[in-house]
């Protein structure tokens, strides 16, 4: 995100009548109910549990299943039923254009906070969610991508049991939940003709950019990374966005880019190529230190796209203004790249996921090492 504040999307999820579904296709979940000791195992049951009710209705396309999360009788439970709604048909859209199937979204669940009464819970919880997925003529190759979210929870205990009463968070698709006038067969026939992509070639400093952005992704890393951001570097997400501060570590510590005057950080200040996205995307390119590979919409660039090496970096331009980066970080088992980001936290996703507005630009910059 660019440095500049900007208002977040924020989703607030009304009381609910019930949170036990019964979901075809996967075994169902029983929600643990609280015990009057409170104990944090149940409490850690009970949410996980809630999350994994979400994500396999979204997965399962079973939006009647989303819509009883919700009190639907309210104006907040109607506006967050209507926009899950629209999140797992944007999901479904964008699986249909990539030509893959979902055949899973675990989520795994940090309390990092909580305050737990007899009647009410709170808490402020890290999602790491891992999603799943194949295409058709590889079945046995699933690849995988990590999308980290930020949650205040709410539970309220009710004659039926504990319930949902608010949820805030900060989505990665709620700019973005459309695909319009997309030729999705002549794109999704394109996607699967393209083999794999062997990448363990590239060179020392591309791998060592790798390496750190998998580290150090947030609540997208990998479990045995702690789901955090490296305590070194200051976090610029209260005061805009910490997507270009993301990406200059990565190119610094990971790939040994030496700062100068104009692109550096010290003791918590930067200059504005390190923090901010469309400078540091002008620094880049202005400096000699990276090129451009392809720009424009989703249609104009996407077979370039596959010219994408891990250590590249992707730029996200809305209304004339770069907003957002994403390095590259690797192609899944059809060539097609993947990136990691701060806010939202993403770790090897697909590198257009998210971003399917038809008013969005897209850069492919080619990094120099």
């Amino acid at each position: 995100m660019r440095l500049s504040k900007k208002r977040k999307s924020l989703l607030l999820i009304a009381s609910i009548s019930t949170i036990y579904i019964i979901i075809s296709l996967f075994k169902p979940i029983e929600l643990v109910a609280l015990a009057d000791n409170n104990s944090n195992d149940e409490i850690c049951d009970i949410v996980q549990n809630i999350f994994s009710i979400k994500n396999k209705a979204i997965l399962n396309k079973d939006l009647d299943s989303i819509k009883s999360l919700y009190a639907t009788d309210t104006k907040y439970g109607q506006w967050a039923y209507e926009y899950e709604q629209r999140k797992a048909k944007y999901v479904n859209n964008w699986a249909e254009k990539q030509g893959i199937q979902f055949v899973d979204i675990i989520p795994r669940i940090v309390i990092r906070k909580s305050k737990v009464g007899d009647n009410k819970c709170s808490f402020s919880i890290l999602c790491n969610a891992e999603y799943k997925y194949i295409y058709p003529d590889q079945p046995e190759q699933i690849n995988s991508s990590r999308i980290g979210t930020y949650h205040s929870f709410q539970l309220t205990k009710r004659d039926s049991g504990w319930i949902i009463t608010k949820e805030w968070y900060t989505d990665p698709f709620a700019d973005s939940l459309s695909l319009e006038s997309i030729k999705v067969d002549t794109i999704k026939e394109y996607i699967a003709s393209q083999p794999s992509r062997d990448l363990s070639g590239i060179n020392d400093k591309r791998k060592g950019a790798k390496e750190y952005a998998d580290k150090y992704c947030g609540a997208a890393t990998k479990e045995e990374y702690g789901f955090k951001y490296n305590n070194k570097y200051r976090d610029f997400n209260p005061e805009g966005g910490d997507c270009a501060n993301f990406a200059s570590q990565i190119l610094h510590e990971g790939a040994k880019f030496k700062e100068n005057s104009t692109w550096n950080y010290d003791n918590g200040s930067a200059t504005g190529p390190w923090v901010n996205a469309g400078k540091f995307t002008y620094y880049m390119l202005n400096s000699g230190r990276a090129s451009l590979i392809a720009k424009g919409s989703y249609e104009k660039v996407y077979k370039a796209s596959y010219k994408l090496l891990p250590g590249d970096f992707v730029a996200y331009e809305k209304k004339g203004d770069i907003t957002h980066v994403s390095m590259v970080t690797g192609a899944d088992s059809k060539g097609y790249s993947l990136v990691s980001c701060h806010n939202s936290d993403r770790n090897d996703v697909p590198w257009d996921l998210g971003w399917s507005d038809k008013k969005i630009k897209f850069w492919l910059i080619r990094v120099h090492y």
